[in-house]
C-alpha cells in the first residue's frame, strides 16, 4: 500500500470518441487485475478515512482496496457487497468526485484512487470466477411487499432478503430496475447488469410482477393485506416546469420520456416515433446529469447538432464533472450563464426557438452559492427543432398513499420517521418519493435502512 508516491492515479480506458458515439455501448471499460491492484495499492489507509465517511452507504472502501491490492477477490467481494446492494453498478453511476473520491486524501496534490472503478471491478471479475452474494433463502414467515423496482426498492428487496423474509415487487412498467432501466442509458450502465442483479434476488426468493401498477391494476388494500410490511420506492417522475411561454408545444419534451422511449428503442420495444431526433437541432435545458444523459442520447442518435442551456457556470452545474467531460467530448455545444425566457413558436404551434437572457452571478446566499441575475437587454434567440427540458423531477402523488393514511409534505414527498416509516404504521418509503429527485446512492441508502427496520420491527 501506499504506492501513491511511484504510482499515478489512471482513469480506466475510454472508447474512442468516433466509435462510442455510433452506438449506446458502455465507454468504459473494466480495470483489468493489475490495473485493479496498482491503482488500490496507491490507498494510505487512513485512520479516519475521509472516502468512507462521504460515502452514504459507508462501504468498506479501504478494506476493500487493501484486499485488491492483495490480489484477494473474494474478501473484496464480500467486503464490498456487505454494505452495498449492487456495487457494480454505484461502481458505474456514482458522482465519485462529488463523493469517495472527491473527499481522497489524495487529492491533494496526487489525485484521488480510482474508488469507483475499482468497486466496478471487483464484482465484475467476482462473477466472472463464480462468486455470488450470499443469500439463506426464505427462512422465515414474514412476507414484504416492495412497490417499486428502482434503486430503493431493490436494496431494500435486497436486505430484507438476506434477512430470509419473503419479497414480492410490483412494478408498472416491462421490466424491473426503474430508473436504473429506463432513466439512465446504456452507455453509462449496460442493462445487462441491472438484469443480472434482478435474476440474483428472483434465484434469492423474490417475486416479481411486472406490468402492475399499484391503484389502478390492483388495490394497495389487497396488497397489504397479503403481506407483514410495505415498502414504497415509487421515485420522483413528475417533471418539474420552467413556467414559461410556449413549454406545451408539441416538440418540447420532458426528459424522462425521452430517455425513457430511447431505452425502448434499444430493447427493440414499441416506442414513440416522435422521438427519433435524427438531422435536427436538440436544444436540452438543464445542467444536471440528466441533461447530460439527454445531450449524449441526441448524439448517438444522430441530431444534426446538440446545445446545452444553463444558467449559471460551467463550475456551479449540479452533475458530475465526468459526465460534463465526456459530453464535451462528444460534441455537444453548450451554453452557460442563460436562462429560458420563452419557447417561441411558429403559427403551427411549434417550437423554433429558445429566447433567452444572458445571466451573471452575483453577490452569494445563505447557503453560499452566488445568486443568478439577469443582464437587461441582453436577451436573444437560439434555434431550435427540438427542446428537451431537464429541470429536475418531483415526486408524482399517487391517490392512494392519502386514501391509506400515508401523509405527503407540501411538494409531495412521502413523510417518514427515523426509521423510514410512514404515517401508516407498517408501511415504510426511501428514495426519491421521499426526498425528490436525489442520487441513486442515497435512494439505495434509504431502502437498506428501510428494510432494517422492517426486519427488526417483524423478527424481535
Amino acid at each position: 500500500m501506499r504506492e501513491f508516491l511511484t504510482t499515478e492515479r489512471i482513469d480506466p480506458t475510454k472508447r474512442l470518441v468516433v466509435e462510442r458515439t455510433k452506438d449506446f455501448k458502455e465507454i468504459y471499460e473494466v480495470f483489468n487485475t493489475y490495473d485493479a491492484a496498482t491503482q488500490s495499492e496507491r490507498c494510505i489507509q487512513c485512520g479516519d478515512p475521509y472516502c468512507l465517511n462521504k460515502c452514504p452507504l459507508h462501504n468498506y472502501i479501504p478494506q476493500w482496496l487493501k484486499a485488491v491490492s492483495e490480489k484477494d477477490l473474494e474478501l473484496a467481494f464480500k467486503l464490498s457487497n456487505e454494505p452495498s446492494p449492487f456495487p457494480e453498478v454505484m461502481g458505474r453511476v456514482c458522482p465519485h468526485d462529488r463523493l469517495c473520491e472527491g473527499d481522497c486524501t489524495l487529492n491533494d496534490g496526487h489525485g484521488a484512487i480510482t474508488i469507483g472503478s475499482v468497486e466496478a471491478f471487483i464484482s465484475e471479475e467476482g462473477f466472472k470466477v463464480g462468486l455470488k452474494p450470499e443469500f439463506p433463502g426464505v427462512t422465515t414467515d414474514k412476507k414484504v411487499a416492495v412497490i417499486g423496482s428502482g434503486p430503493a426498492g431493490l436494496s431494500a428487496a435486497t436486505y430484507l432478503l438476506r434477512s430470509g423474509i419473503a419479497v414480492t415487487m410490483y412494478e408498472k412498467a416491462d421490466r424491473a430496475g426503474g430508473l436504473l432501466t429506463y432513466g439512465i442509458p446504456n452507455f453509462k450502465l449496460d442493462k445487462k447488469v441491472v438484469e443480472r442483479r434482478v435474476k440474483l434476488l428472483q434465484e434469492a426468493g423474490m417475486e416479481l410482477v411486472l406490468n402492475c401498477e399499484v391503484g389502478k391494476d390492483i388495490a394497495f388494500e389487497e396488497i397489504a393485506d397479503k403481506h407483514d410490511a410495505m415498502f414504497i420506492g415509487i421515485g420522483a417522475t413528475k417533471a418539474k416546469s420552467a413556467g414559461i411561454v410556449g413549454e406545451q408545444a408539441p416538440n418540447v419534451y420532458v426528459a424522462m420520456q425521452y430517455l425513457t422511449n430511447i431505452q425502448k428503442k434499444q430493447f427493440g420495444l414499441d416506442y414513440d416515433k416522435s422521438f427519433d431526433f435524427k438531422d435536427l437541432n436538440v436544444v436540452v435545458i438543464g445542467g444536471g446529469d440528466t441533461a447530460m444523459d439527454c445531450l449524449r442520447t441526441a448524439k448517438r442518435e444522430g441530431a444534426k447538432s446538440v446545445t446545452c442551456l444553463y444558467r449559471r457556470d460551467e463550475k456551479n452545474m449540479p452533475g458530475s464533472k465526468k459526465e460534463y467531460k465526456n459530453a464535451m467530448e462528444e460534441g455537444v455545444d453548450f451554453t452557460f450563464l442563460v436562462s429560458p425566457k420563452e419557447i417561441v413558436t411558429n403559427e403551427d404551434g411549434k417550437a423554433v426557438a429558445v429566447e433567452v437572457v444572458k445571466m451573471h452571478l452575483g453577490a452569494k446566499d445563505a447557503s453560499g452559492r452566488q445568486k443568478v441575475e439577469e443582464i437587461k437587454g441582453s436577451e436573444y434567440r437560439v434555434n431550435a427543432d427540438v427542446v428537451i427540458m431537464a429541470l429536475g423531477f418531483d415526486p408524482v402523488v399517487p391517490s392512494f398513499l392519502a386514501e391509506n393514511g400515508i401523509e405527503t409534505n407540501a411538494w409531495g414527498g412521502v413523510i417518514i420517521n427515523e426509521n423510514h416509516e410512514t404515517t401508516t404504521a407498517g408501511v415504510y418509503a426511501g428514495g426519491d418519493c421521499y426526498r425528490g429527485a436525489d442520487l441513486v446512492v442515497t435512494a439505495v441508502y434509504d431502502g437498506r435502512e428501510a428494510a432494517r427496520s422492517i426486519t427488526e420491527s417483524l423478527l424481535s
